[in-house]
């Protein structure tokens, strides 16, 4: 491809999730207005699984500060390519962002399920883990992050939220809701760890409304125990207005954004 042509595919990307994104955050601030909720208390999350580094770096310089990723390797890739990336883009670099310090203000989020092999490796660039469901499973990822904290490579604890299943059915992922006060204490004493709330993914046919309003009553029951647990990642591209009415402070949005999902051989 010529760089004429290069040049052109990346304009034509930029403007189509540039279009994208003001769609959306005009949907979130509709959907806030409808539920009597401040625009700035529900946050979007843009779900970066499957598609190149070169978008995510377009969605920075669009503003973007906060990504989405569901497989390690993957995420792991975009993680130590993006800097270079944003320094590539001459406008970027006028804006500071050609810092060799890399890109601090961006936060990463793994909401995928999470292998415990794997927990070592994210907690070294994870900001959020969405998908924790078992004590085993935060067990590690408190050893990665106290490990990662020790090298200088976090300067923080991990921030966890608990998936739970709003089914009752493991195979999908999720810690079952009578289990879900014994994870959080769990949690709530892993010195690498920082409770921080609950996501939940409604259940294949269920009815939205009726899914993230029992997930509502699941957080603030644990508000009441973990004050500081306040985080609601619920929502997706066809139902963040119901998750939103729901209490949601963040939803996780993909094809509405990003487009069809490429083709992958993963």
């Amino acid at each position: 491809m010529s760089a004429l042509n290069l040049t052109e595919t990346v304009d034509a990307r930029t403007a189509e999730l540039a279009t994208n994104l003001s769609g959306l955050l005009q949907r979130i601030d509709a959907a806030c207005l409808a539920s009597g909720r401040d625009s700035d208390t529900v946050r979007l999350l843009p779900v970066t699984k499957f598609f190149p580094a070169a978008d995510v770096a377009i969605l920075y310089r669009l503003g973007r500060r906060e990504f989405g990723e569901s497989r390690e390797q993957e995420a792991t890739a975009k993680v130590a390519g993006l800097p270079t990336l944003v320094r590539q883009d001459t406008a970027a670099a006028r804006s500071g962002a050609d810092s060799d310090e890399g890109l601090s203000d961006v936060h990463w989020h793994m909401i995928g399920r999470l292998q415990r092999n794997k927990a070592k490796v994210v907690a070294r660039w994870a900001h959020t883990v969405h998908s924790v469901d078992s004590e085993r499973l935060a067990t590690a990822l408190d050893a990665g992050a106290r490990a990662a904290l020790d090298a200088g490579d976090r300067t923080e604890p991990l921030r966890v939220l608990l998936q739970v299943s709003l089914d009752d059915d493991p195979s999908r992922g999720g810690v079952a809701p009578a289990d879900l006060a014994a994870l959080a204490e769990h949690v709530a004493a892993s010195a690498g760890l920082r409770l921080s709330g609950l996501m939940a993914i409604p259940p294949l046919g269920a009815e939205s409304d009726a899914s993230f309003a029992r997930l509502a009553i699941l957080h603030t029951r644990m508000l009441a125990e973990h004050p500081g647990a306040t985080e609601l990642s619920a929502g997706m591209s066809g139902d963040l207005e119901s998750a939103i009415q729901h209490g949601s402070t963040v939803v996780r949005v993909g094809t509405a954004l990003m487009g069809a999902r490429p083709i992958t051989s993963a």
